[in-house]
C-alpha cells in the first residue's frame, strides 16, 4: 500500500472517529455527559435547539436562504454567526433573527460581507475542523470535550467553558495547524 494511500485512509478513521467522540455522550444520573461536557443535559439541549430555530428561521427567509451561506452554532446558550451575506442589510437581518431564538444569551456576529463561499472552501474548513480537534485530543489534561471548533475560511473559532490556561493552550495548538489563518477565542472561564 503507497504512503499516499495509507495516510488518506488514516485521516479518513481519524475524521469518522472525530465525528463519533462528538457525536455521542452517555448521559450520568447528574444529567451531565460523561465526556466531561461543563455544560448540563438541558443546556445542551437547548443549544441544539437554538441552533435548529435560527436555521428554521434563515431558511423561512426566501432572500436571505438564496443570497447567504450562514451557520448558527450555540454553545451554553451564545451563538456564533458565521458565513457570508452580500450586504449589510442581509447580514443584519440574520443577526435580527438569531436574536428573536429563545434563551440566547449572547451573538457573535462573524458573518462577513461576501458571496457565499464554495463547496470546496467549504470542504477544506470541514478538514481544518477535523484537524484541529485531532490536534486538541493529544493534548494531557486539556479539557477538549467543553471546546467547540467552528472553521469558516480558515478562521477558527473556539468557544467553550474553560479555564483561561486551557484556552490559551488550545489556540496556541490551533494556530499551528495547517491552514488555520486565524483563531478566535470565545470562551467563557467559568
Amino acid at each position: 500500500m503507497s504512503v499516499r494511500l495509507n495516510l488518506c485512509l488514516k485521516l479518513v478513521l481519524l475524521m469518522a472517529l472525530s465525528a463519533g467522540i462528538v457525536g455521542c455522550a452517555p448521559l450520568t444520573a447528574t444529567g451531565a455527559a460523561v465526556t466531561g461536557d461543563r455544560r448540563s443535559t438541558g443546556t445542551v439541549m437547548d443549544d441544539e435547539g437554538i441552533e435548529r430555530r435560527a436555521y428554521d428561521l434563515f431558511n423561512a427567509d426566501v432572500e436571505l436562504d438564496q443570497a447567504c451561506h450562514l451557520n448558527a452554532t450555540s454553545y451554553n446558550e451564545q451563538v456564533l454567526l458565521t458565513g457570508e451575506c452580500p450586504t449589510e442589510q442581509l447580514r443584519r437581518k440574520a443577526v435580527d433573527y438569531a436574536g428573536r431564538v429563545g434563551k440566547v444569551r449572547h451573538i457573535f456576529n462573524e458573518i462577513v460581507l461576501a458571496a457565499p463561499s464554495t463547496l470546496a472552501s467549504r470542504s477544506n474548513d470541514g478538514l481544518i475542523t477535523t484537524k484541529v480537534r485531532a490536534k486538541l485530543i493529544t493534548i494531557k489534561n486539556l479539557p477538549n470535550s467543553n471546546i467547540k471548533v467552528v472553521t469558516e475560511a480558515g478562521v477558527v473559532f473556539m468557544m467553550g467553558l474553560v479555564d483561561e490556561t486551557s484556552g490559551n493552550i488550545a489556540a496556541e495548538a490551533t494556530a499551528t495547524v495547517g491552514g488555520v489563518s486565524k483563531v478566535v477565542k470565545l470562551f467563557e472561564h467559568p
